[in-house]
């Protein structure tokens, strides 16, 4: 049975096209999987509850890069094999172990400072244990897209992101009970994960773990920068979620979240055009073909712009009636809001694609400065404005420090281009 769901999961008559198509099905599956769930959520009367969810997935998606430690890129584009698989497996091992520590730890405090209840705690907690799935099975499937099978990786996880919305959403309709949804969720992420990605992953790696502690201790010093970057770029996207935790209501946390979601269509479509040739990107740069590989990135980005005037004029028309009827709340009122967040998912969309190509040209040791100063002004300016404004200040405080973050990446880049530029001429 094993070796069968290999053999159906490797299988492929174009290996190109089928990445392509799977990383496509794969990224609109990861990036829908909140919206349904918060679907299922309001729409059985239950505001409340996807209040609570929103924000557990909101820290379970900030504690996912404790997890995976922004190894990923680093992995799939590390084509001269400078660190073994066993290397990234042993580490990864560890770091999913304290991205749970971490969970745990918030937990906590949130019990302490921020008044959570048990449910809010159990949930938090649950939604943490779904995403060290995917952070675990993330290592094996980087792994895969470095030997040029990210379809058969993008299968996996489209299969178990699939698998995890229907558990989720048929047992909350049955129980009513958030508790009961997620832990059925985790149950069934881990049993797929084991069929699927971990068991084809036997096919292109030895699923031993190498915990050699020089080496180990080299690879979080290289990948630190690059870590936090992620790390920071999630809590800045978030940020107005985790003030409203503290200063609002479950409920407007559930309508600003609604009101977010489309803010993620730009970024998801640059994840699925980029992702399958992020390889070939940094096969470019070590070739030293500086002209092709800025054309490259030129494309890309008028790319984003497209899409980012595309979701504005959306937003601007029937952006609030469609969510509206979507997900049963009136969000009248509202188009503000959504006009301002879209914005904001451009610019996010830009500073995720900046972030990548930097991480490809070896520059991401300057990431640090770039979102420590972008989440220090977040850190001091959420709480004024979401207190003082409400959702509309959560939406000005987003778009506001994404514009920020990406301009100072894209100064970055483009000094780094330039450079590389004359070194060559």
């Amino acid at each position: 049975m094993l070796k069968r769901i290999r053999n159906r999961l490797e299988k492929s008559d174009n290996i190109e096209r089928s990445s392509y198509l799977w990383n496509m099905i794969n990224a609109m599956l990861s990036a829908g999987e909140s919206p349904v769930m918060t679907l299922v959520l309001t729409r059985s009367q239950g505001v409340y509850d996807a209040g609570v969810f929103s924000i557990a997935y909101a820290v379970a998606a900030l504690m996912l890069y404790v997890g995976q430690y922004g190894f990923r890129k680093f992995q799939s584009s590390d084509i001269r094999e400078k660190y073994s698989f066993a290397e990234y497996y042993g580490i990864r091992i560890i770091t999913c172990v304290v991205m749970m520590l971490a969970a745990l730890g918030y937990c906590l405090y949130g019990t302490v400072c921020l008044g959570y209840d048990f449910q809010k705690f159990i949930v938090i907690l649950l939604v943490n244990a779904l995403k060290c799935v995917q952070a675990f099975t993330d290592v094996v499937h980087g792994r895969m897209q470095q030997m040029g099978r990210l379809d058969v990786a993008t299968k996996s996880s489209s299969f178990r992101y699939l698998m995890e919305m229907i558990s989720f959403s048929a047992t909350y309709l049955v129980t009513r009970n958030l508790v009961s949804a997620i832990l059925m969720c985790v149950i069934v992420s881990v049993v797929v994960a084991g069929f699927t990605s971990m068991n084809v992953a036997t096919d292109f790696c030895a699923l031993r773990p190498e915990f050699n502690m020089r080496r180990m201790w080299m690879m979080m010093e290289e990948g630190f920068p690059l870590f936090l970057s992620l790390f920071l770029n999630m809590y800045l996207s978030n940020a107005p979620k985790y003030a409203i935790d503290a200063y609002l209501t479950e409920e407007i946390q559930a309508m600003y979240n609604i009101i977010f979601m489309p803010a993620f269509v730009v970024q998801l479509v640059v994840h699925f055009i980029f992702n399958p040739i992020l390889t070939s990107y940094a096969e470019i740069w070590a070739k030293g073909e500086i002209q092709r590989f800025k054309k490259a990135i030129r494309k890309q980005m008028v790319l984003v712009l497209g899409l980012t005037v595309l979701g504005l004029a959306v937003a601007a028309t029937i952006g609030i009636p469609v969510l509206s009827w979507i997900f049963g709340m009136n969000l009248a009122g509202h188009r503000k809001e959504l006009i301002i967040v879209m914005l904001g998912g451009g610019m996010l969309a830009y500073s995720v694609f900046f972030n990548t190509v930097i991480t490809i040209v070896r520059m991401h040791r300057t990431l640090i400065y770039s979102y420590g100063a972008a989440a220090l002004a977040a850190f001091t300016l959420s709480g004024v404005f979401v207190r003082n404004y409400g959702m509309l200040g959560a939406t000005v405080l987003y778009t506001t420090i994404m514009t920020i973050l990406t301009i100072i990446l894209g100064m970055i880049l483009f000094i780094r281009i330039r450079k590389e530029s004359r070194r060559i001429v």
